[in-house]
């Protein structure tokens, strides 16, 4: 019988090692797998590469695990916000590696990932610092520059609703880089609020299907207030 629901989000972490390269889900709070990022920060991995869109705000989720010394490189869009002084601190300190990619161009990369691409020529960047040191060609009379997949170890991304298969539904904006990173990690771990007995899930509401997905864990429902973010948690 094939049952990939784990008891708690420590027991589905136990194994993340040192170094890994960690995706995690969410566009500002939306769809941001609060528990699991607490999980992984209680379960002590170190030297991690983290892909994510921003790199935090405030004291907790993402920016908490960097704020912990945890995370050696990000890759992501927006690295800075009016609250991202972990991130400021240990940018400016030479305390951790960045990667700054257009949002397009991170989740085209990471769909490549899950798509089996081996890598993609874009417009995006071109002309740009971000294009130093890669492969630049014209095509159709427009430079473009070469992008590679970015493939990750673990994936931690959070759903609305999901079956012990790790079917998964997502819930409006939340829904963001879930399905992607799900298909570009090696483990996607999947954090729940409902779980449904198999069947109850609408086939064609199903965005990840069980097969990307390896773990899955039940969590309680938290609200904040964010602004453009409300209940979108």
């Amino acid at each position: 019988m094939i049952n990939k629901v784990h008891d708690s989000a420590a027991e589905a972490l136990a194994d993340v090692s040192d170094g890994s390269t960690v995706m995690i889900g969410g566009f500002g709070t939306a769809g941001l797998p609060d528990a699991l990022i607490e999980a992984l920060l209680d379960q002590g991995a170190r030297e991690l590469t983290v892909v994510s869109n921003n790199a935090g705000n405030g004291d907790a989720g993402l920016a908490a695990l960097l704020g912990a010394g945890r995370v050696r490189r990000i890759i992501c869009s927006f690295p800075r916000q009016s609250d991202s002084h972990h991130f400021d601190a240990l940018y400016r300190s030479g305390k951790i590696e960045l990667e700054l990619v257009p949002q397009g161009n991170l989740a085209e990369r990471i769909r490549a990932a899950g798509a089996g691409i081996g890598a993609f020529y874009t417009p995006t960047g071109y002309g740009t610092q971000l294009a130093q040191g890669k492969e630049c060609r014209i095509i159709g009379g427009r430079g473009h520059v070469l992008e590679y997949p970015i493939h990750a170890d673990v994936a931690l991304i959070k759903a609305e609703r999901g079956d012990r298969w790790g079917n998964l539904c997502y819930r409006m904006s939340a829904r963001n880089f879930g399905p992607i990173m799900a298909t570009a990690a090696k483990t996607t771990v999947a954090s729940v609020h409902e779980l449904i007995e198999l069947g109850g899930l609408d086939p064609e509401a199903v965005v990840t299907p069980g097969i990307f997905v390896q773990r899955v864990v039940q969590v309680a429902r938290r609200r904040t207030g964010g602004a453009g973010f409300k209940g979108a948690v």
